[in-house]
């Protein structure tokens, strides 16, 4: 039913999707349904929701929520969307057009999307610049796998390391690439993401984990000399810079970067930053 709706509408608006901007719309019944299902909606939530497309999600959104916050980029989309909204009576959907990485959210307490893949790191890293109960968001698979990956697992990153420290977050479910018009070319994956505050992730960790990301395969202690500009831009040459390097903890500084957990990482920059007197 899904599917041949989302046909019939863009052929009657002369809409050819775009798959460079992220424009994969859900076709599938059953993962739409279990999308709401896992959002747990009720008539006091405001919902937001970044690339809104032609209302599949948005719709059922907004009938079990006091209001939906909807984004989207595409001009003629926007229009689609509004004209869908009008004759359906649905009210309490505020529709905003635009680049959302960009743009100031408005208030929301729950995030319900199916995120333009483009858009899906800062979008994510912008979410938690702000409070909210809860996110349920669709990415591409393999994003998806790097969220929950582990100290040690081959796609463990710096993303891996703030999902971990700043969220709690849980892959629910796989969605096929046929659950999609037009298909792309990799699966995709459902997260629940719970953000909790730590306010030891400051923008000096950050660079910090930046730092050693760069160079995962290396021992720490390199990795930081390597890229010891992401962190400081203090006029320090390479053997001030050592030096420094060689006063944190020796344990630390031997492991390879992949295999650091995120609280470990932690303890690298308290010191170095202990260390620079910043």
């Amino acid at each position: 039913m899904l599917a041949q709706e989302t046909s019939q509408l863009l052929k009657k608006h002369q809409i050819r999707l775009n798959q460079r901007k992220g424009q994969n719309y859900l076709i599938n019944d059953h993962v739409l349904a279990r999308i709401i299902e896992n959002s747990q909606l009720n008539d006091s939530d405001v919902v937001l929701e970044i690339g809104a497309g032609i209302g599949t999600l948005t719709i059922p959104l907004a009938e079990k929520s006091s209001k939906v916050v909807a984004f989207e980029q595409d001009k003629k989309i926007v229009r689609v969307l509004k004209e869908r909204l009008q004759e359906l009576e649905i009210s309490n959907v505020e529709v905003l057009e635009g680049d959302a990485t960009r743009m100031e959210f408005p208030y929301f307490n729950k995030v319900v999307s199916n995120l333009p893949y483009q858009i899906s790191s800062p979008i994510t890293f912008k979410l938690l610049n702000y409070d909210f109960d809860y996110a349920i968001l669709m990415y591409q698979l393999e994003f998806a796998q790097r969220m929950v990956a582990q100290p040690g697992e081959s796609n463990y990153s710096r993303l891996s390391v703030m999902m971990n420290l700043c969220t709690h977050t849980e892959l629910l479910f796989k969605v096929p690439q046929n659950a999609f018009l037009p298909p792309p070319r990799i699966s995709s994956a459902v997260i629940k993401l719970v953000p909790q505050k730590n306010p030891q992730v400051d923008e000096f960790f950050i660079n910090t984990c930046r730092a050693l990301f760069q160079h995962k395969k290396k021992k720490s202690g390199k990795a930081l000399l390597q890229s010891f500009h992401e962190i400081s831009s203090l006029d320090l040459d390479r053997n001030q810079i050592r030096d420094i390097i060689q006063k944190l903890d020796t344990k630390l500084i031997e492991e390879r970067v992949f295999n650091l957990k995120g609280e470990e990482i932690l303890t690298i920059s308290r010191e170095l930053k202990d260390l620079m007197e910043i």
